[in-house]
């Protein structure tokens, strides 16, 4: 079992939900990447960041997708990106990222509880 953290730890974590409103390959990156933009709503506003996310998704299955994101952590500079959110997934059988996503349609800027 990893480090235990205390609630209070978790809820600094602000993780929320956005929709991906362009997504176009990177090639300046080291591995396979796609830079995206996400709709995070008025409150937080368009994010951009990059994903190695290119063994299930295209750009066009991307752009309309629900993902989920942490909002809070300081920009990141990977290569010419500087990466504002970082986009939540988790590993296939091979490795390769899965994101985060709703099952349902939610409000875009809503936050994980």
């Amino acid at each position: 079992m990893s480090d235990q953290i205390s609630f209070d730890d978790f809820l600094k974590v602000d993780v929320r939900v956005g929709r991906v409103i362009q997504a176009e390959e990177f090639p300046e990156a080291r591995k396979p990447a796609y830079k995206m933009q996400i709709d995070f709503g008025p409150e937080i506003g368009i994010k951009k960041t990059s994903a190695q996310i290119t063994r299930h998704y295209t750009p066009e299955t991307l752009v309309g997708k629900l993902v989920m994101a942490v909002v809070n952590f300081p920009p990141r500079q990977i290569g010419p990106v500087m990466s504002e959110v970082l986009t939540l997934g988790v590993p296939d059988g091979d490795g390769e990222v899965v994101l985060l996503s709703p099952t349902k349609d939610v409000p875009i800027g809503g936050r994980l509880y």
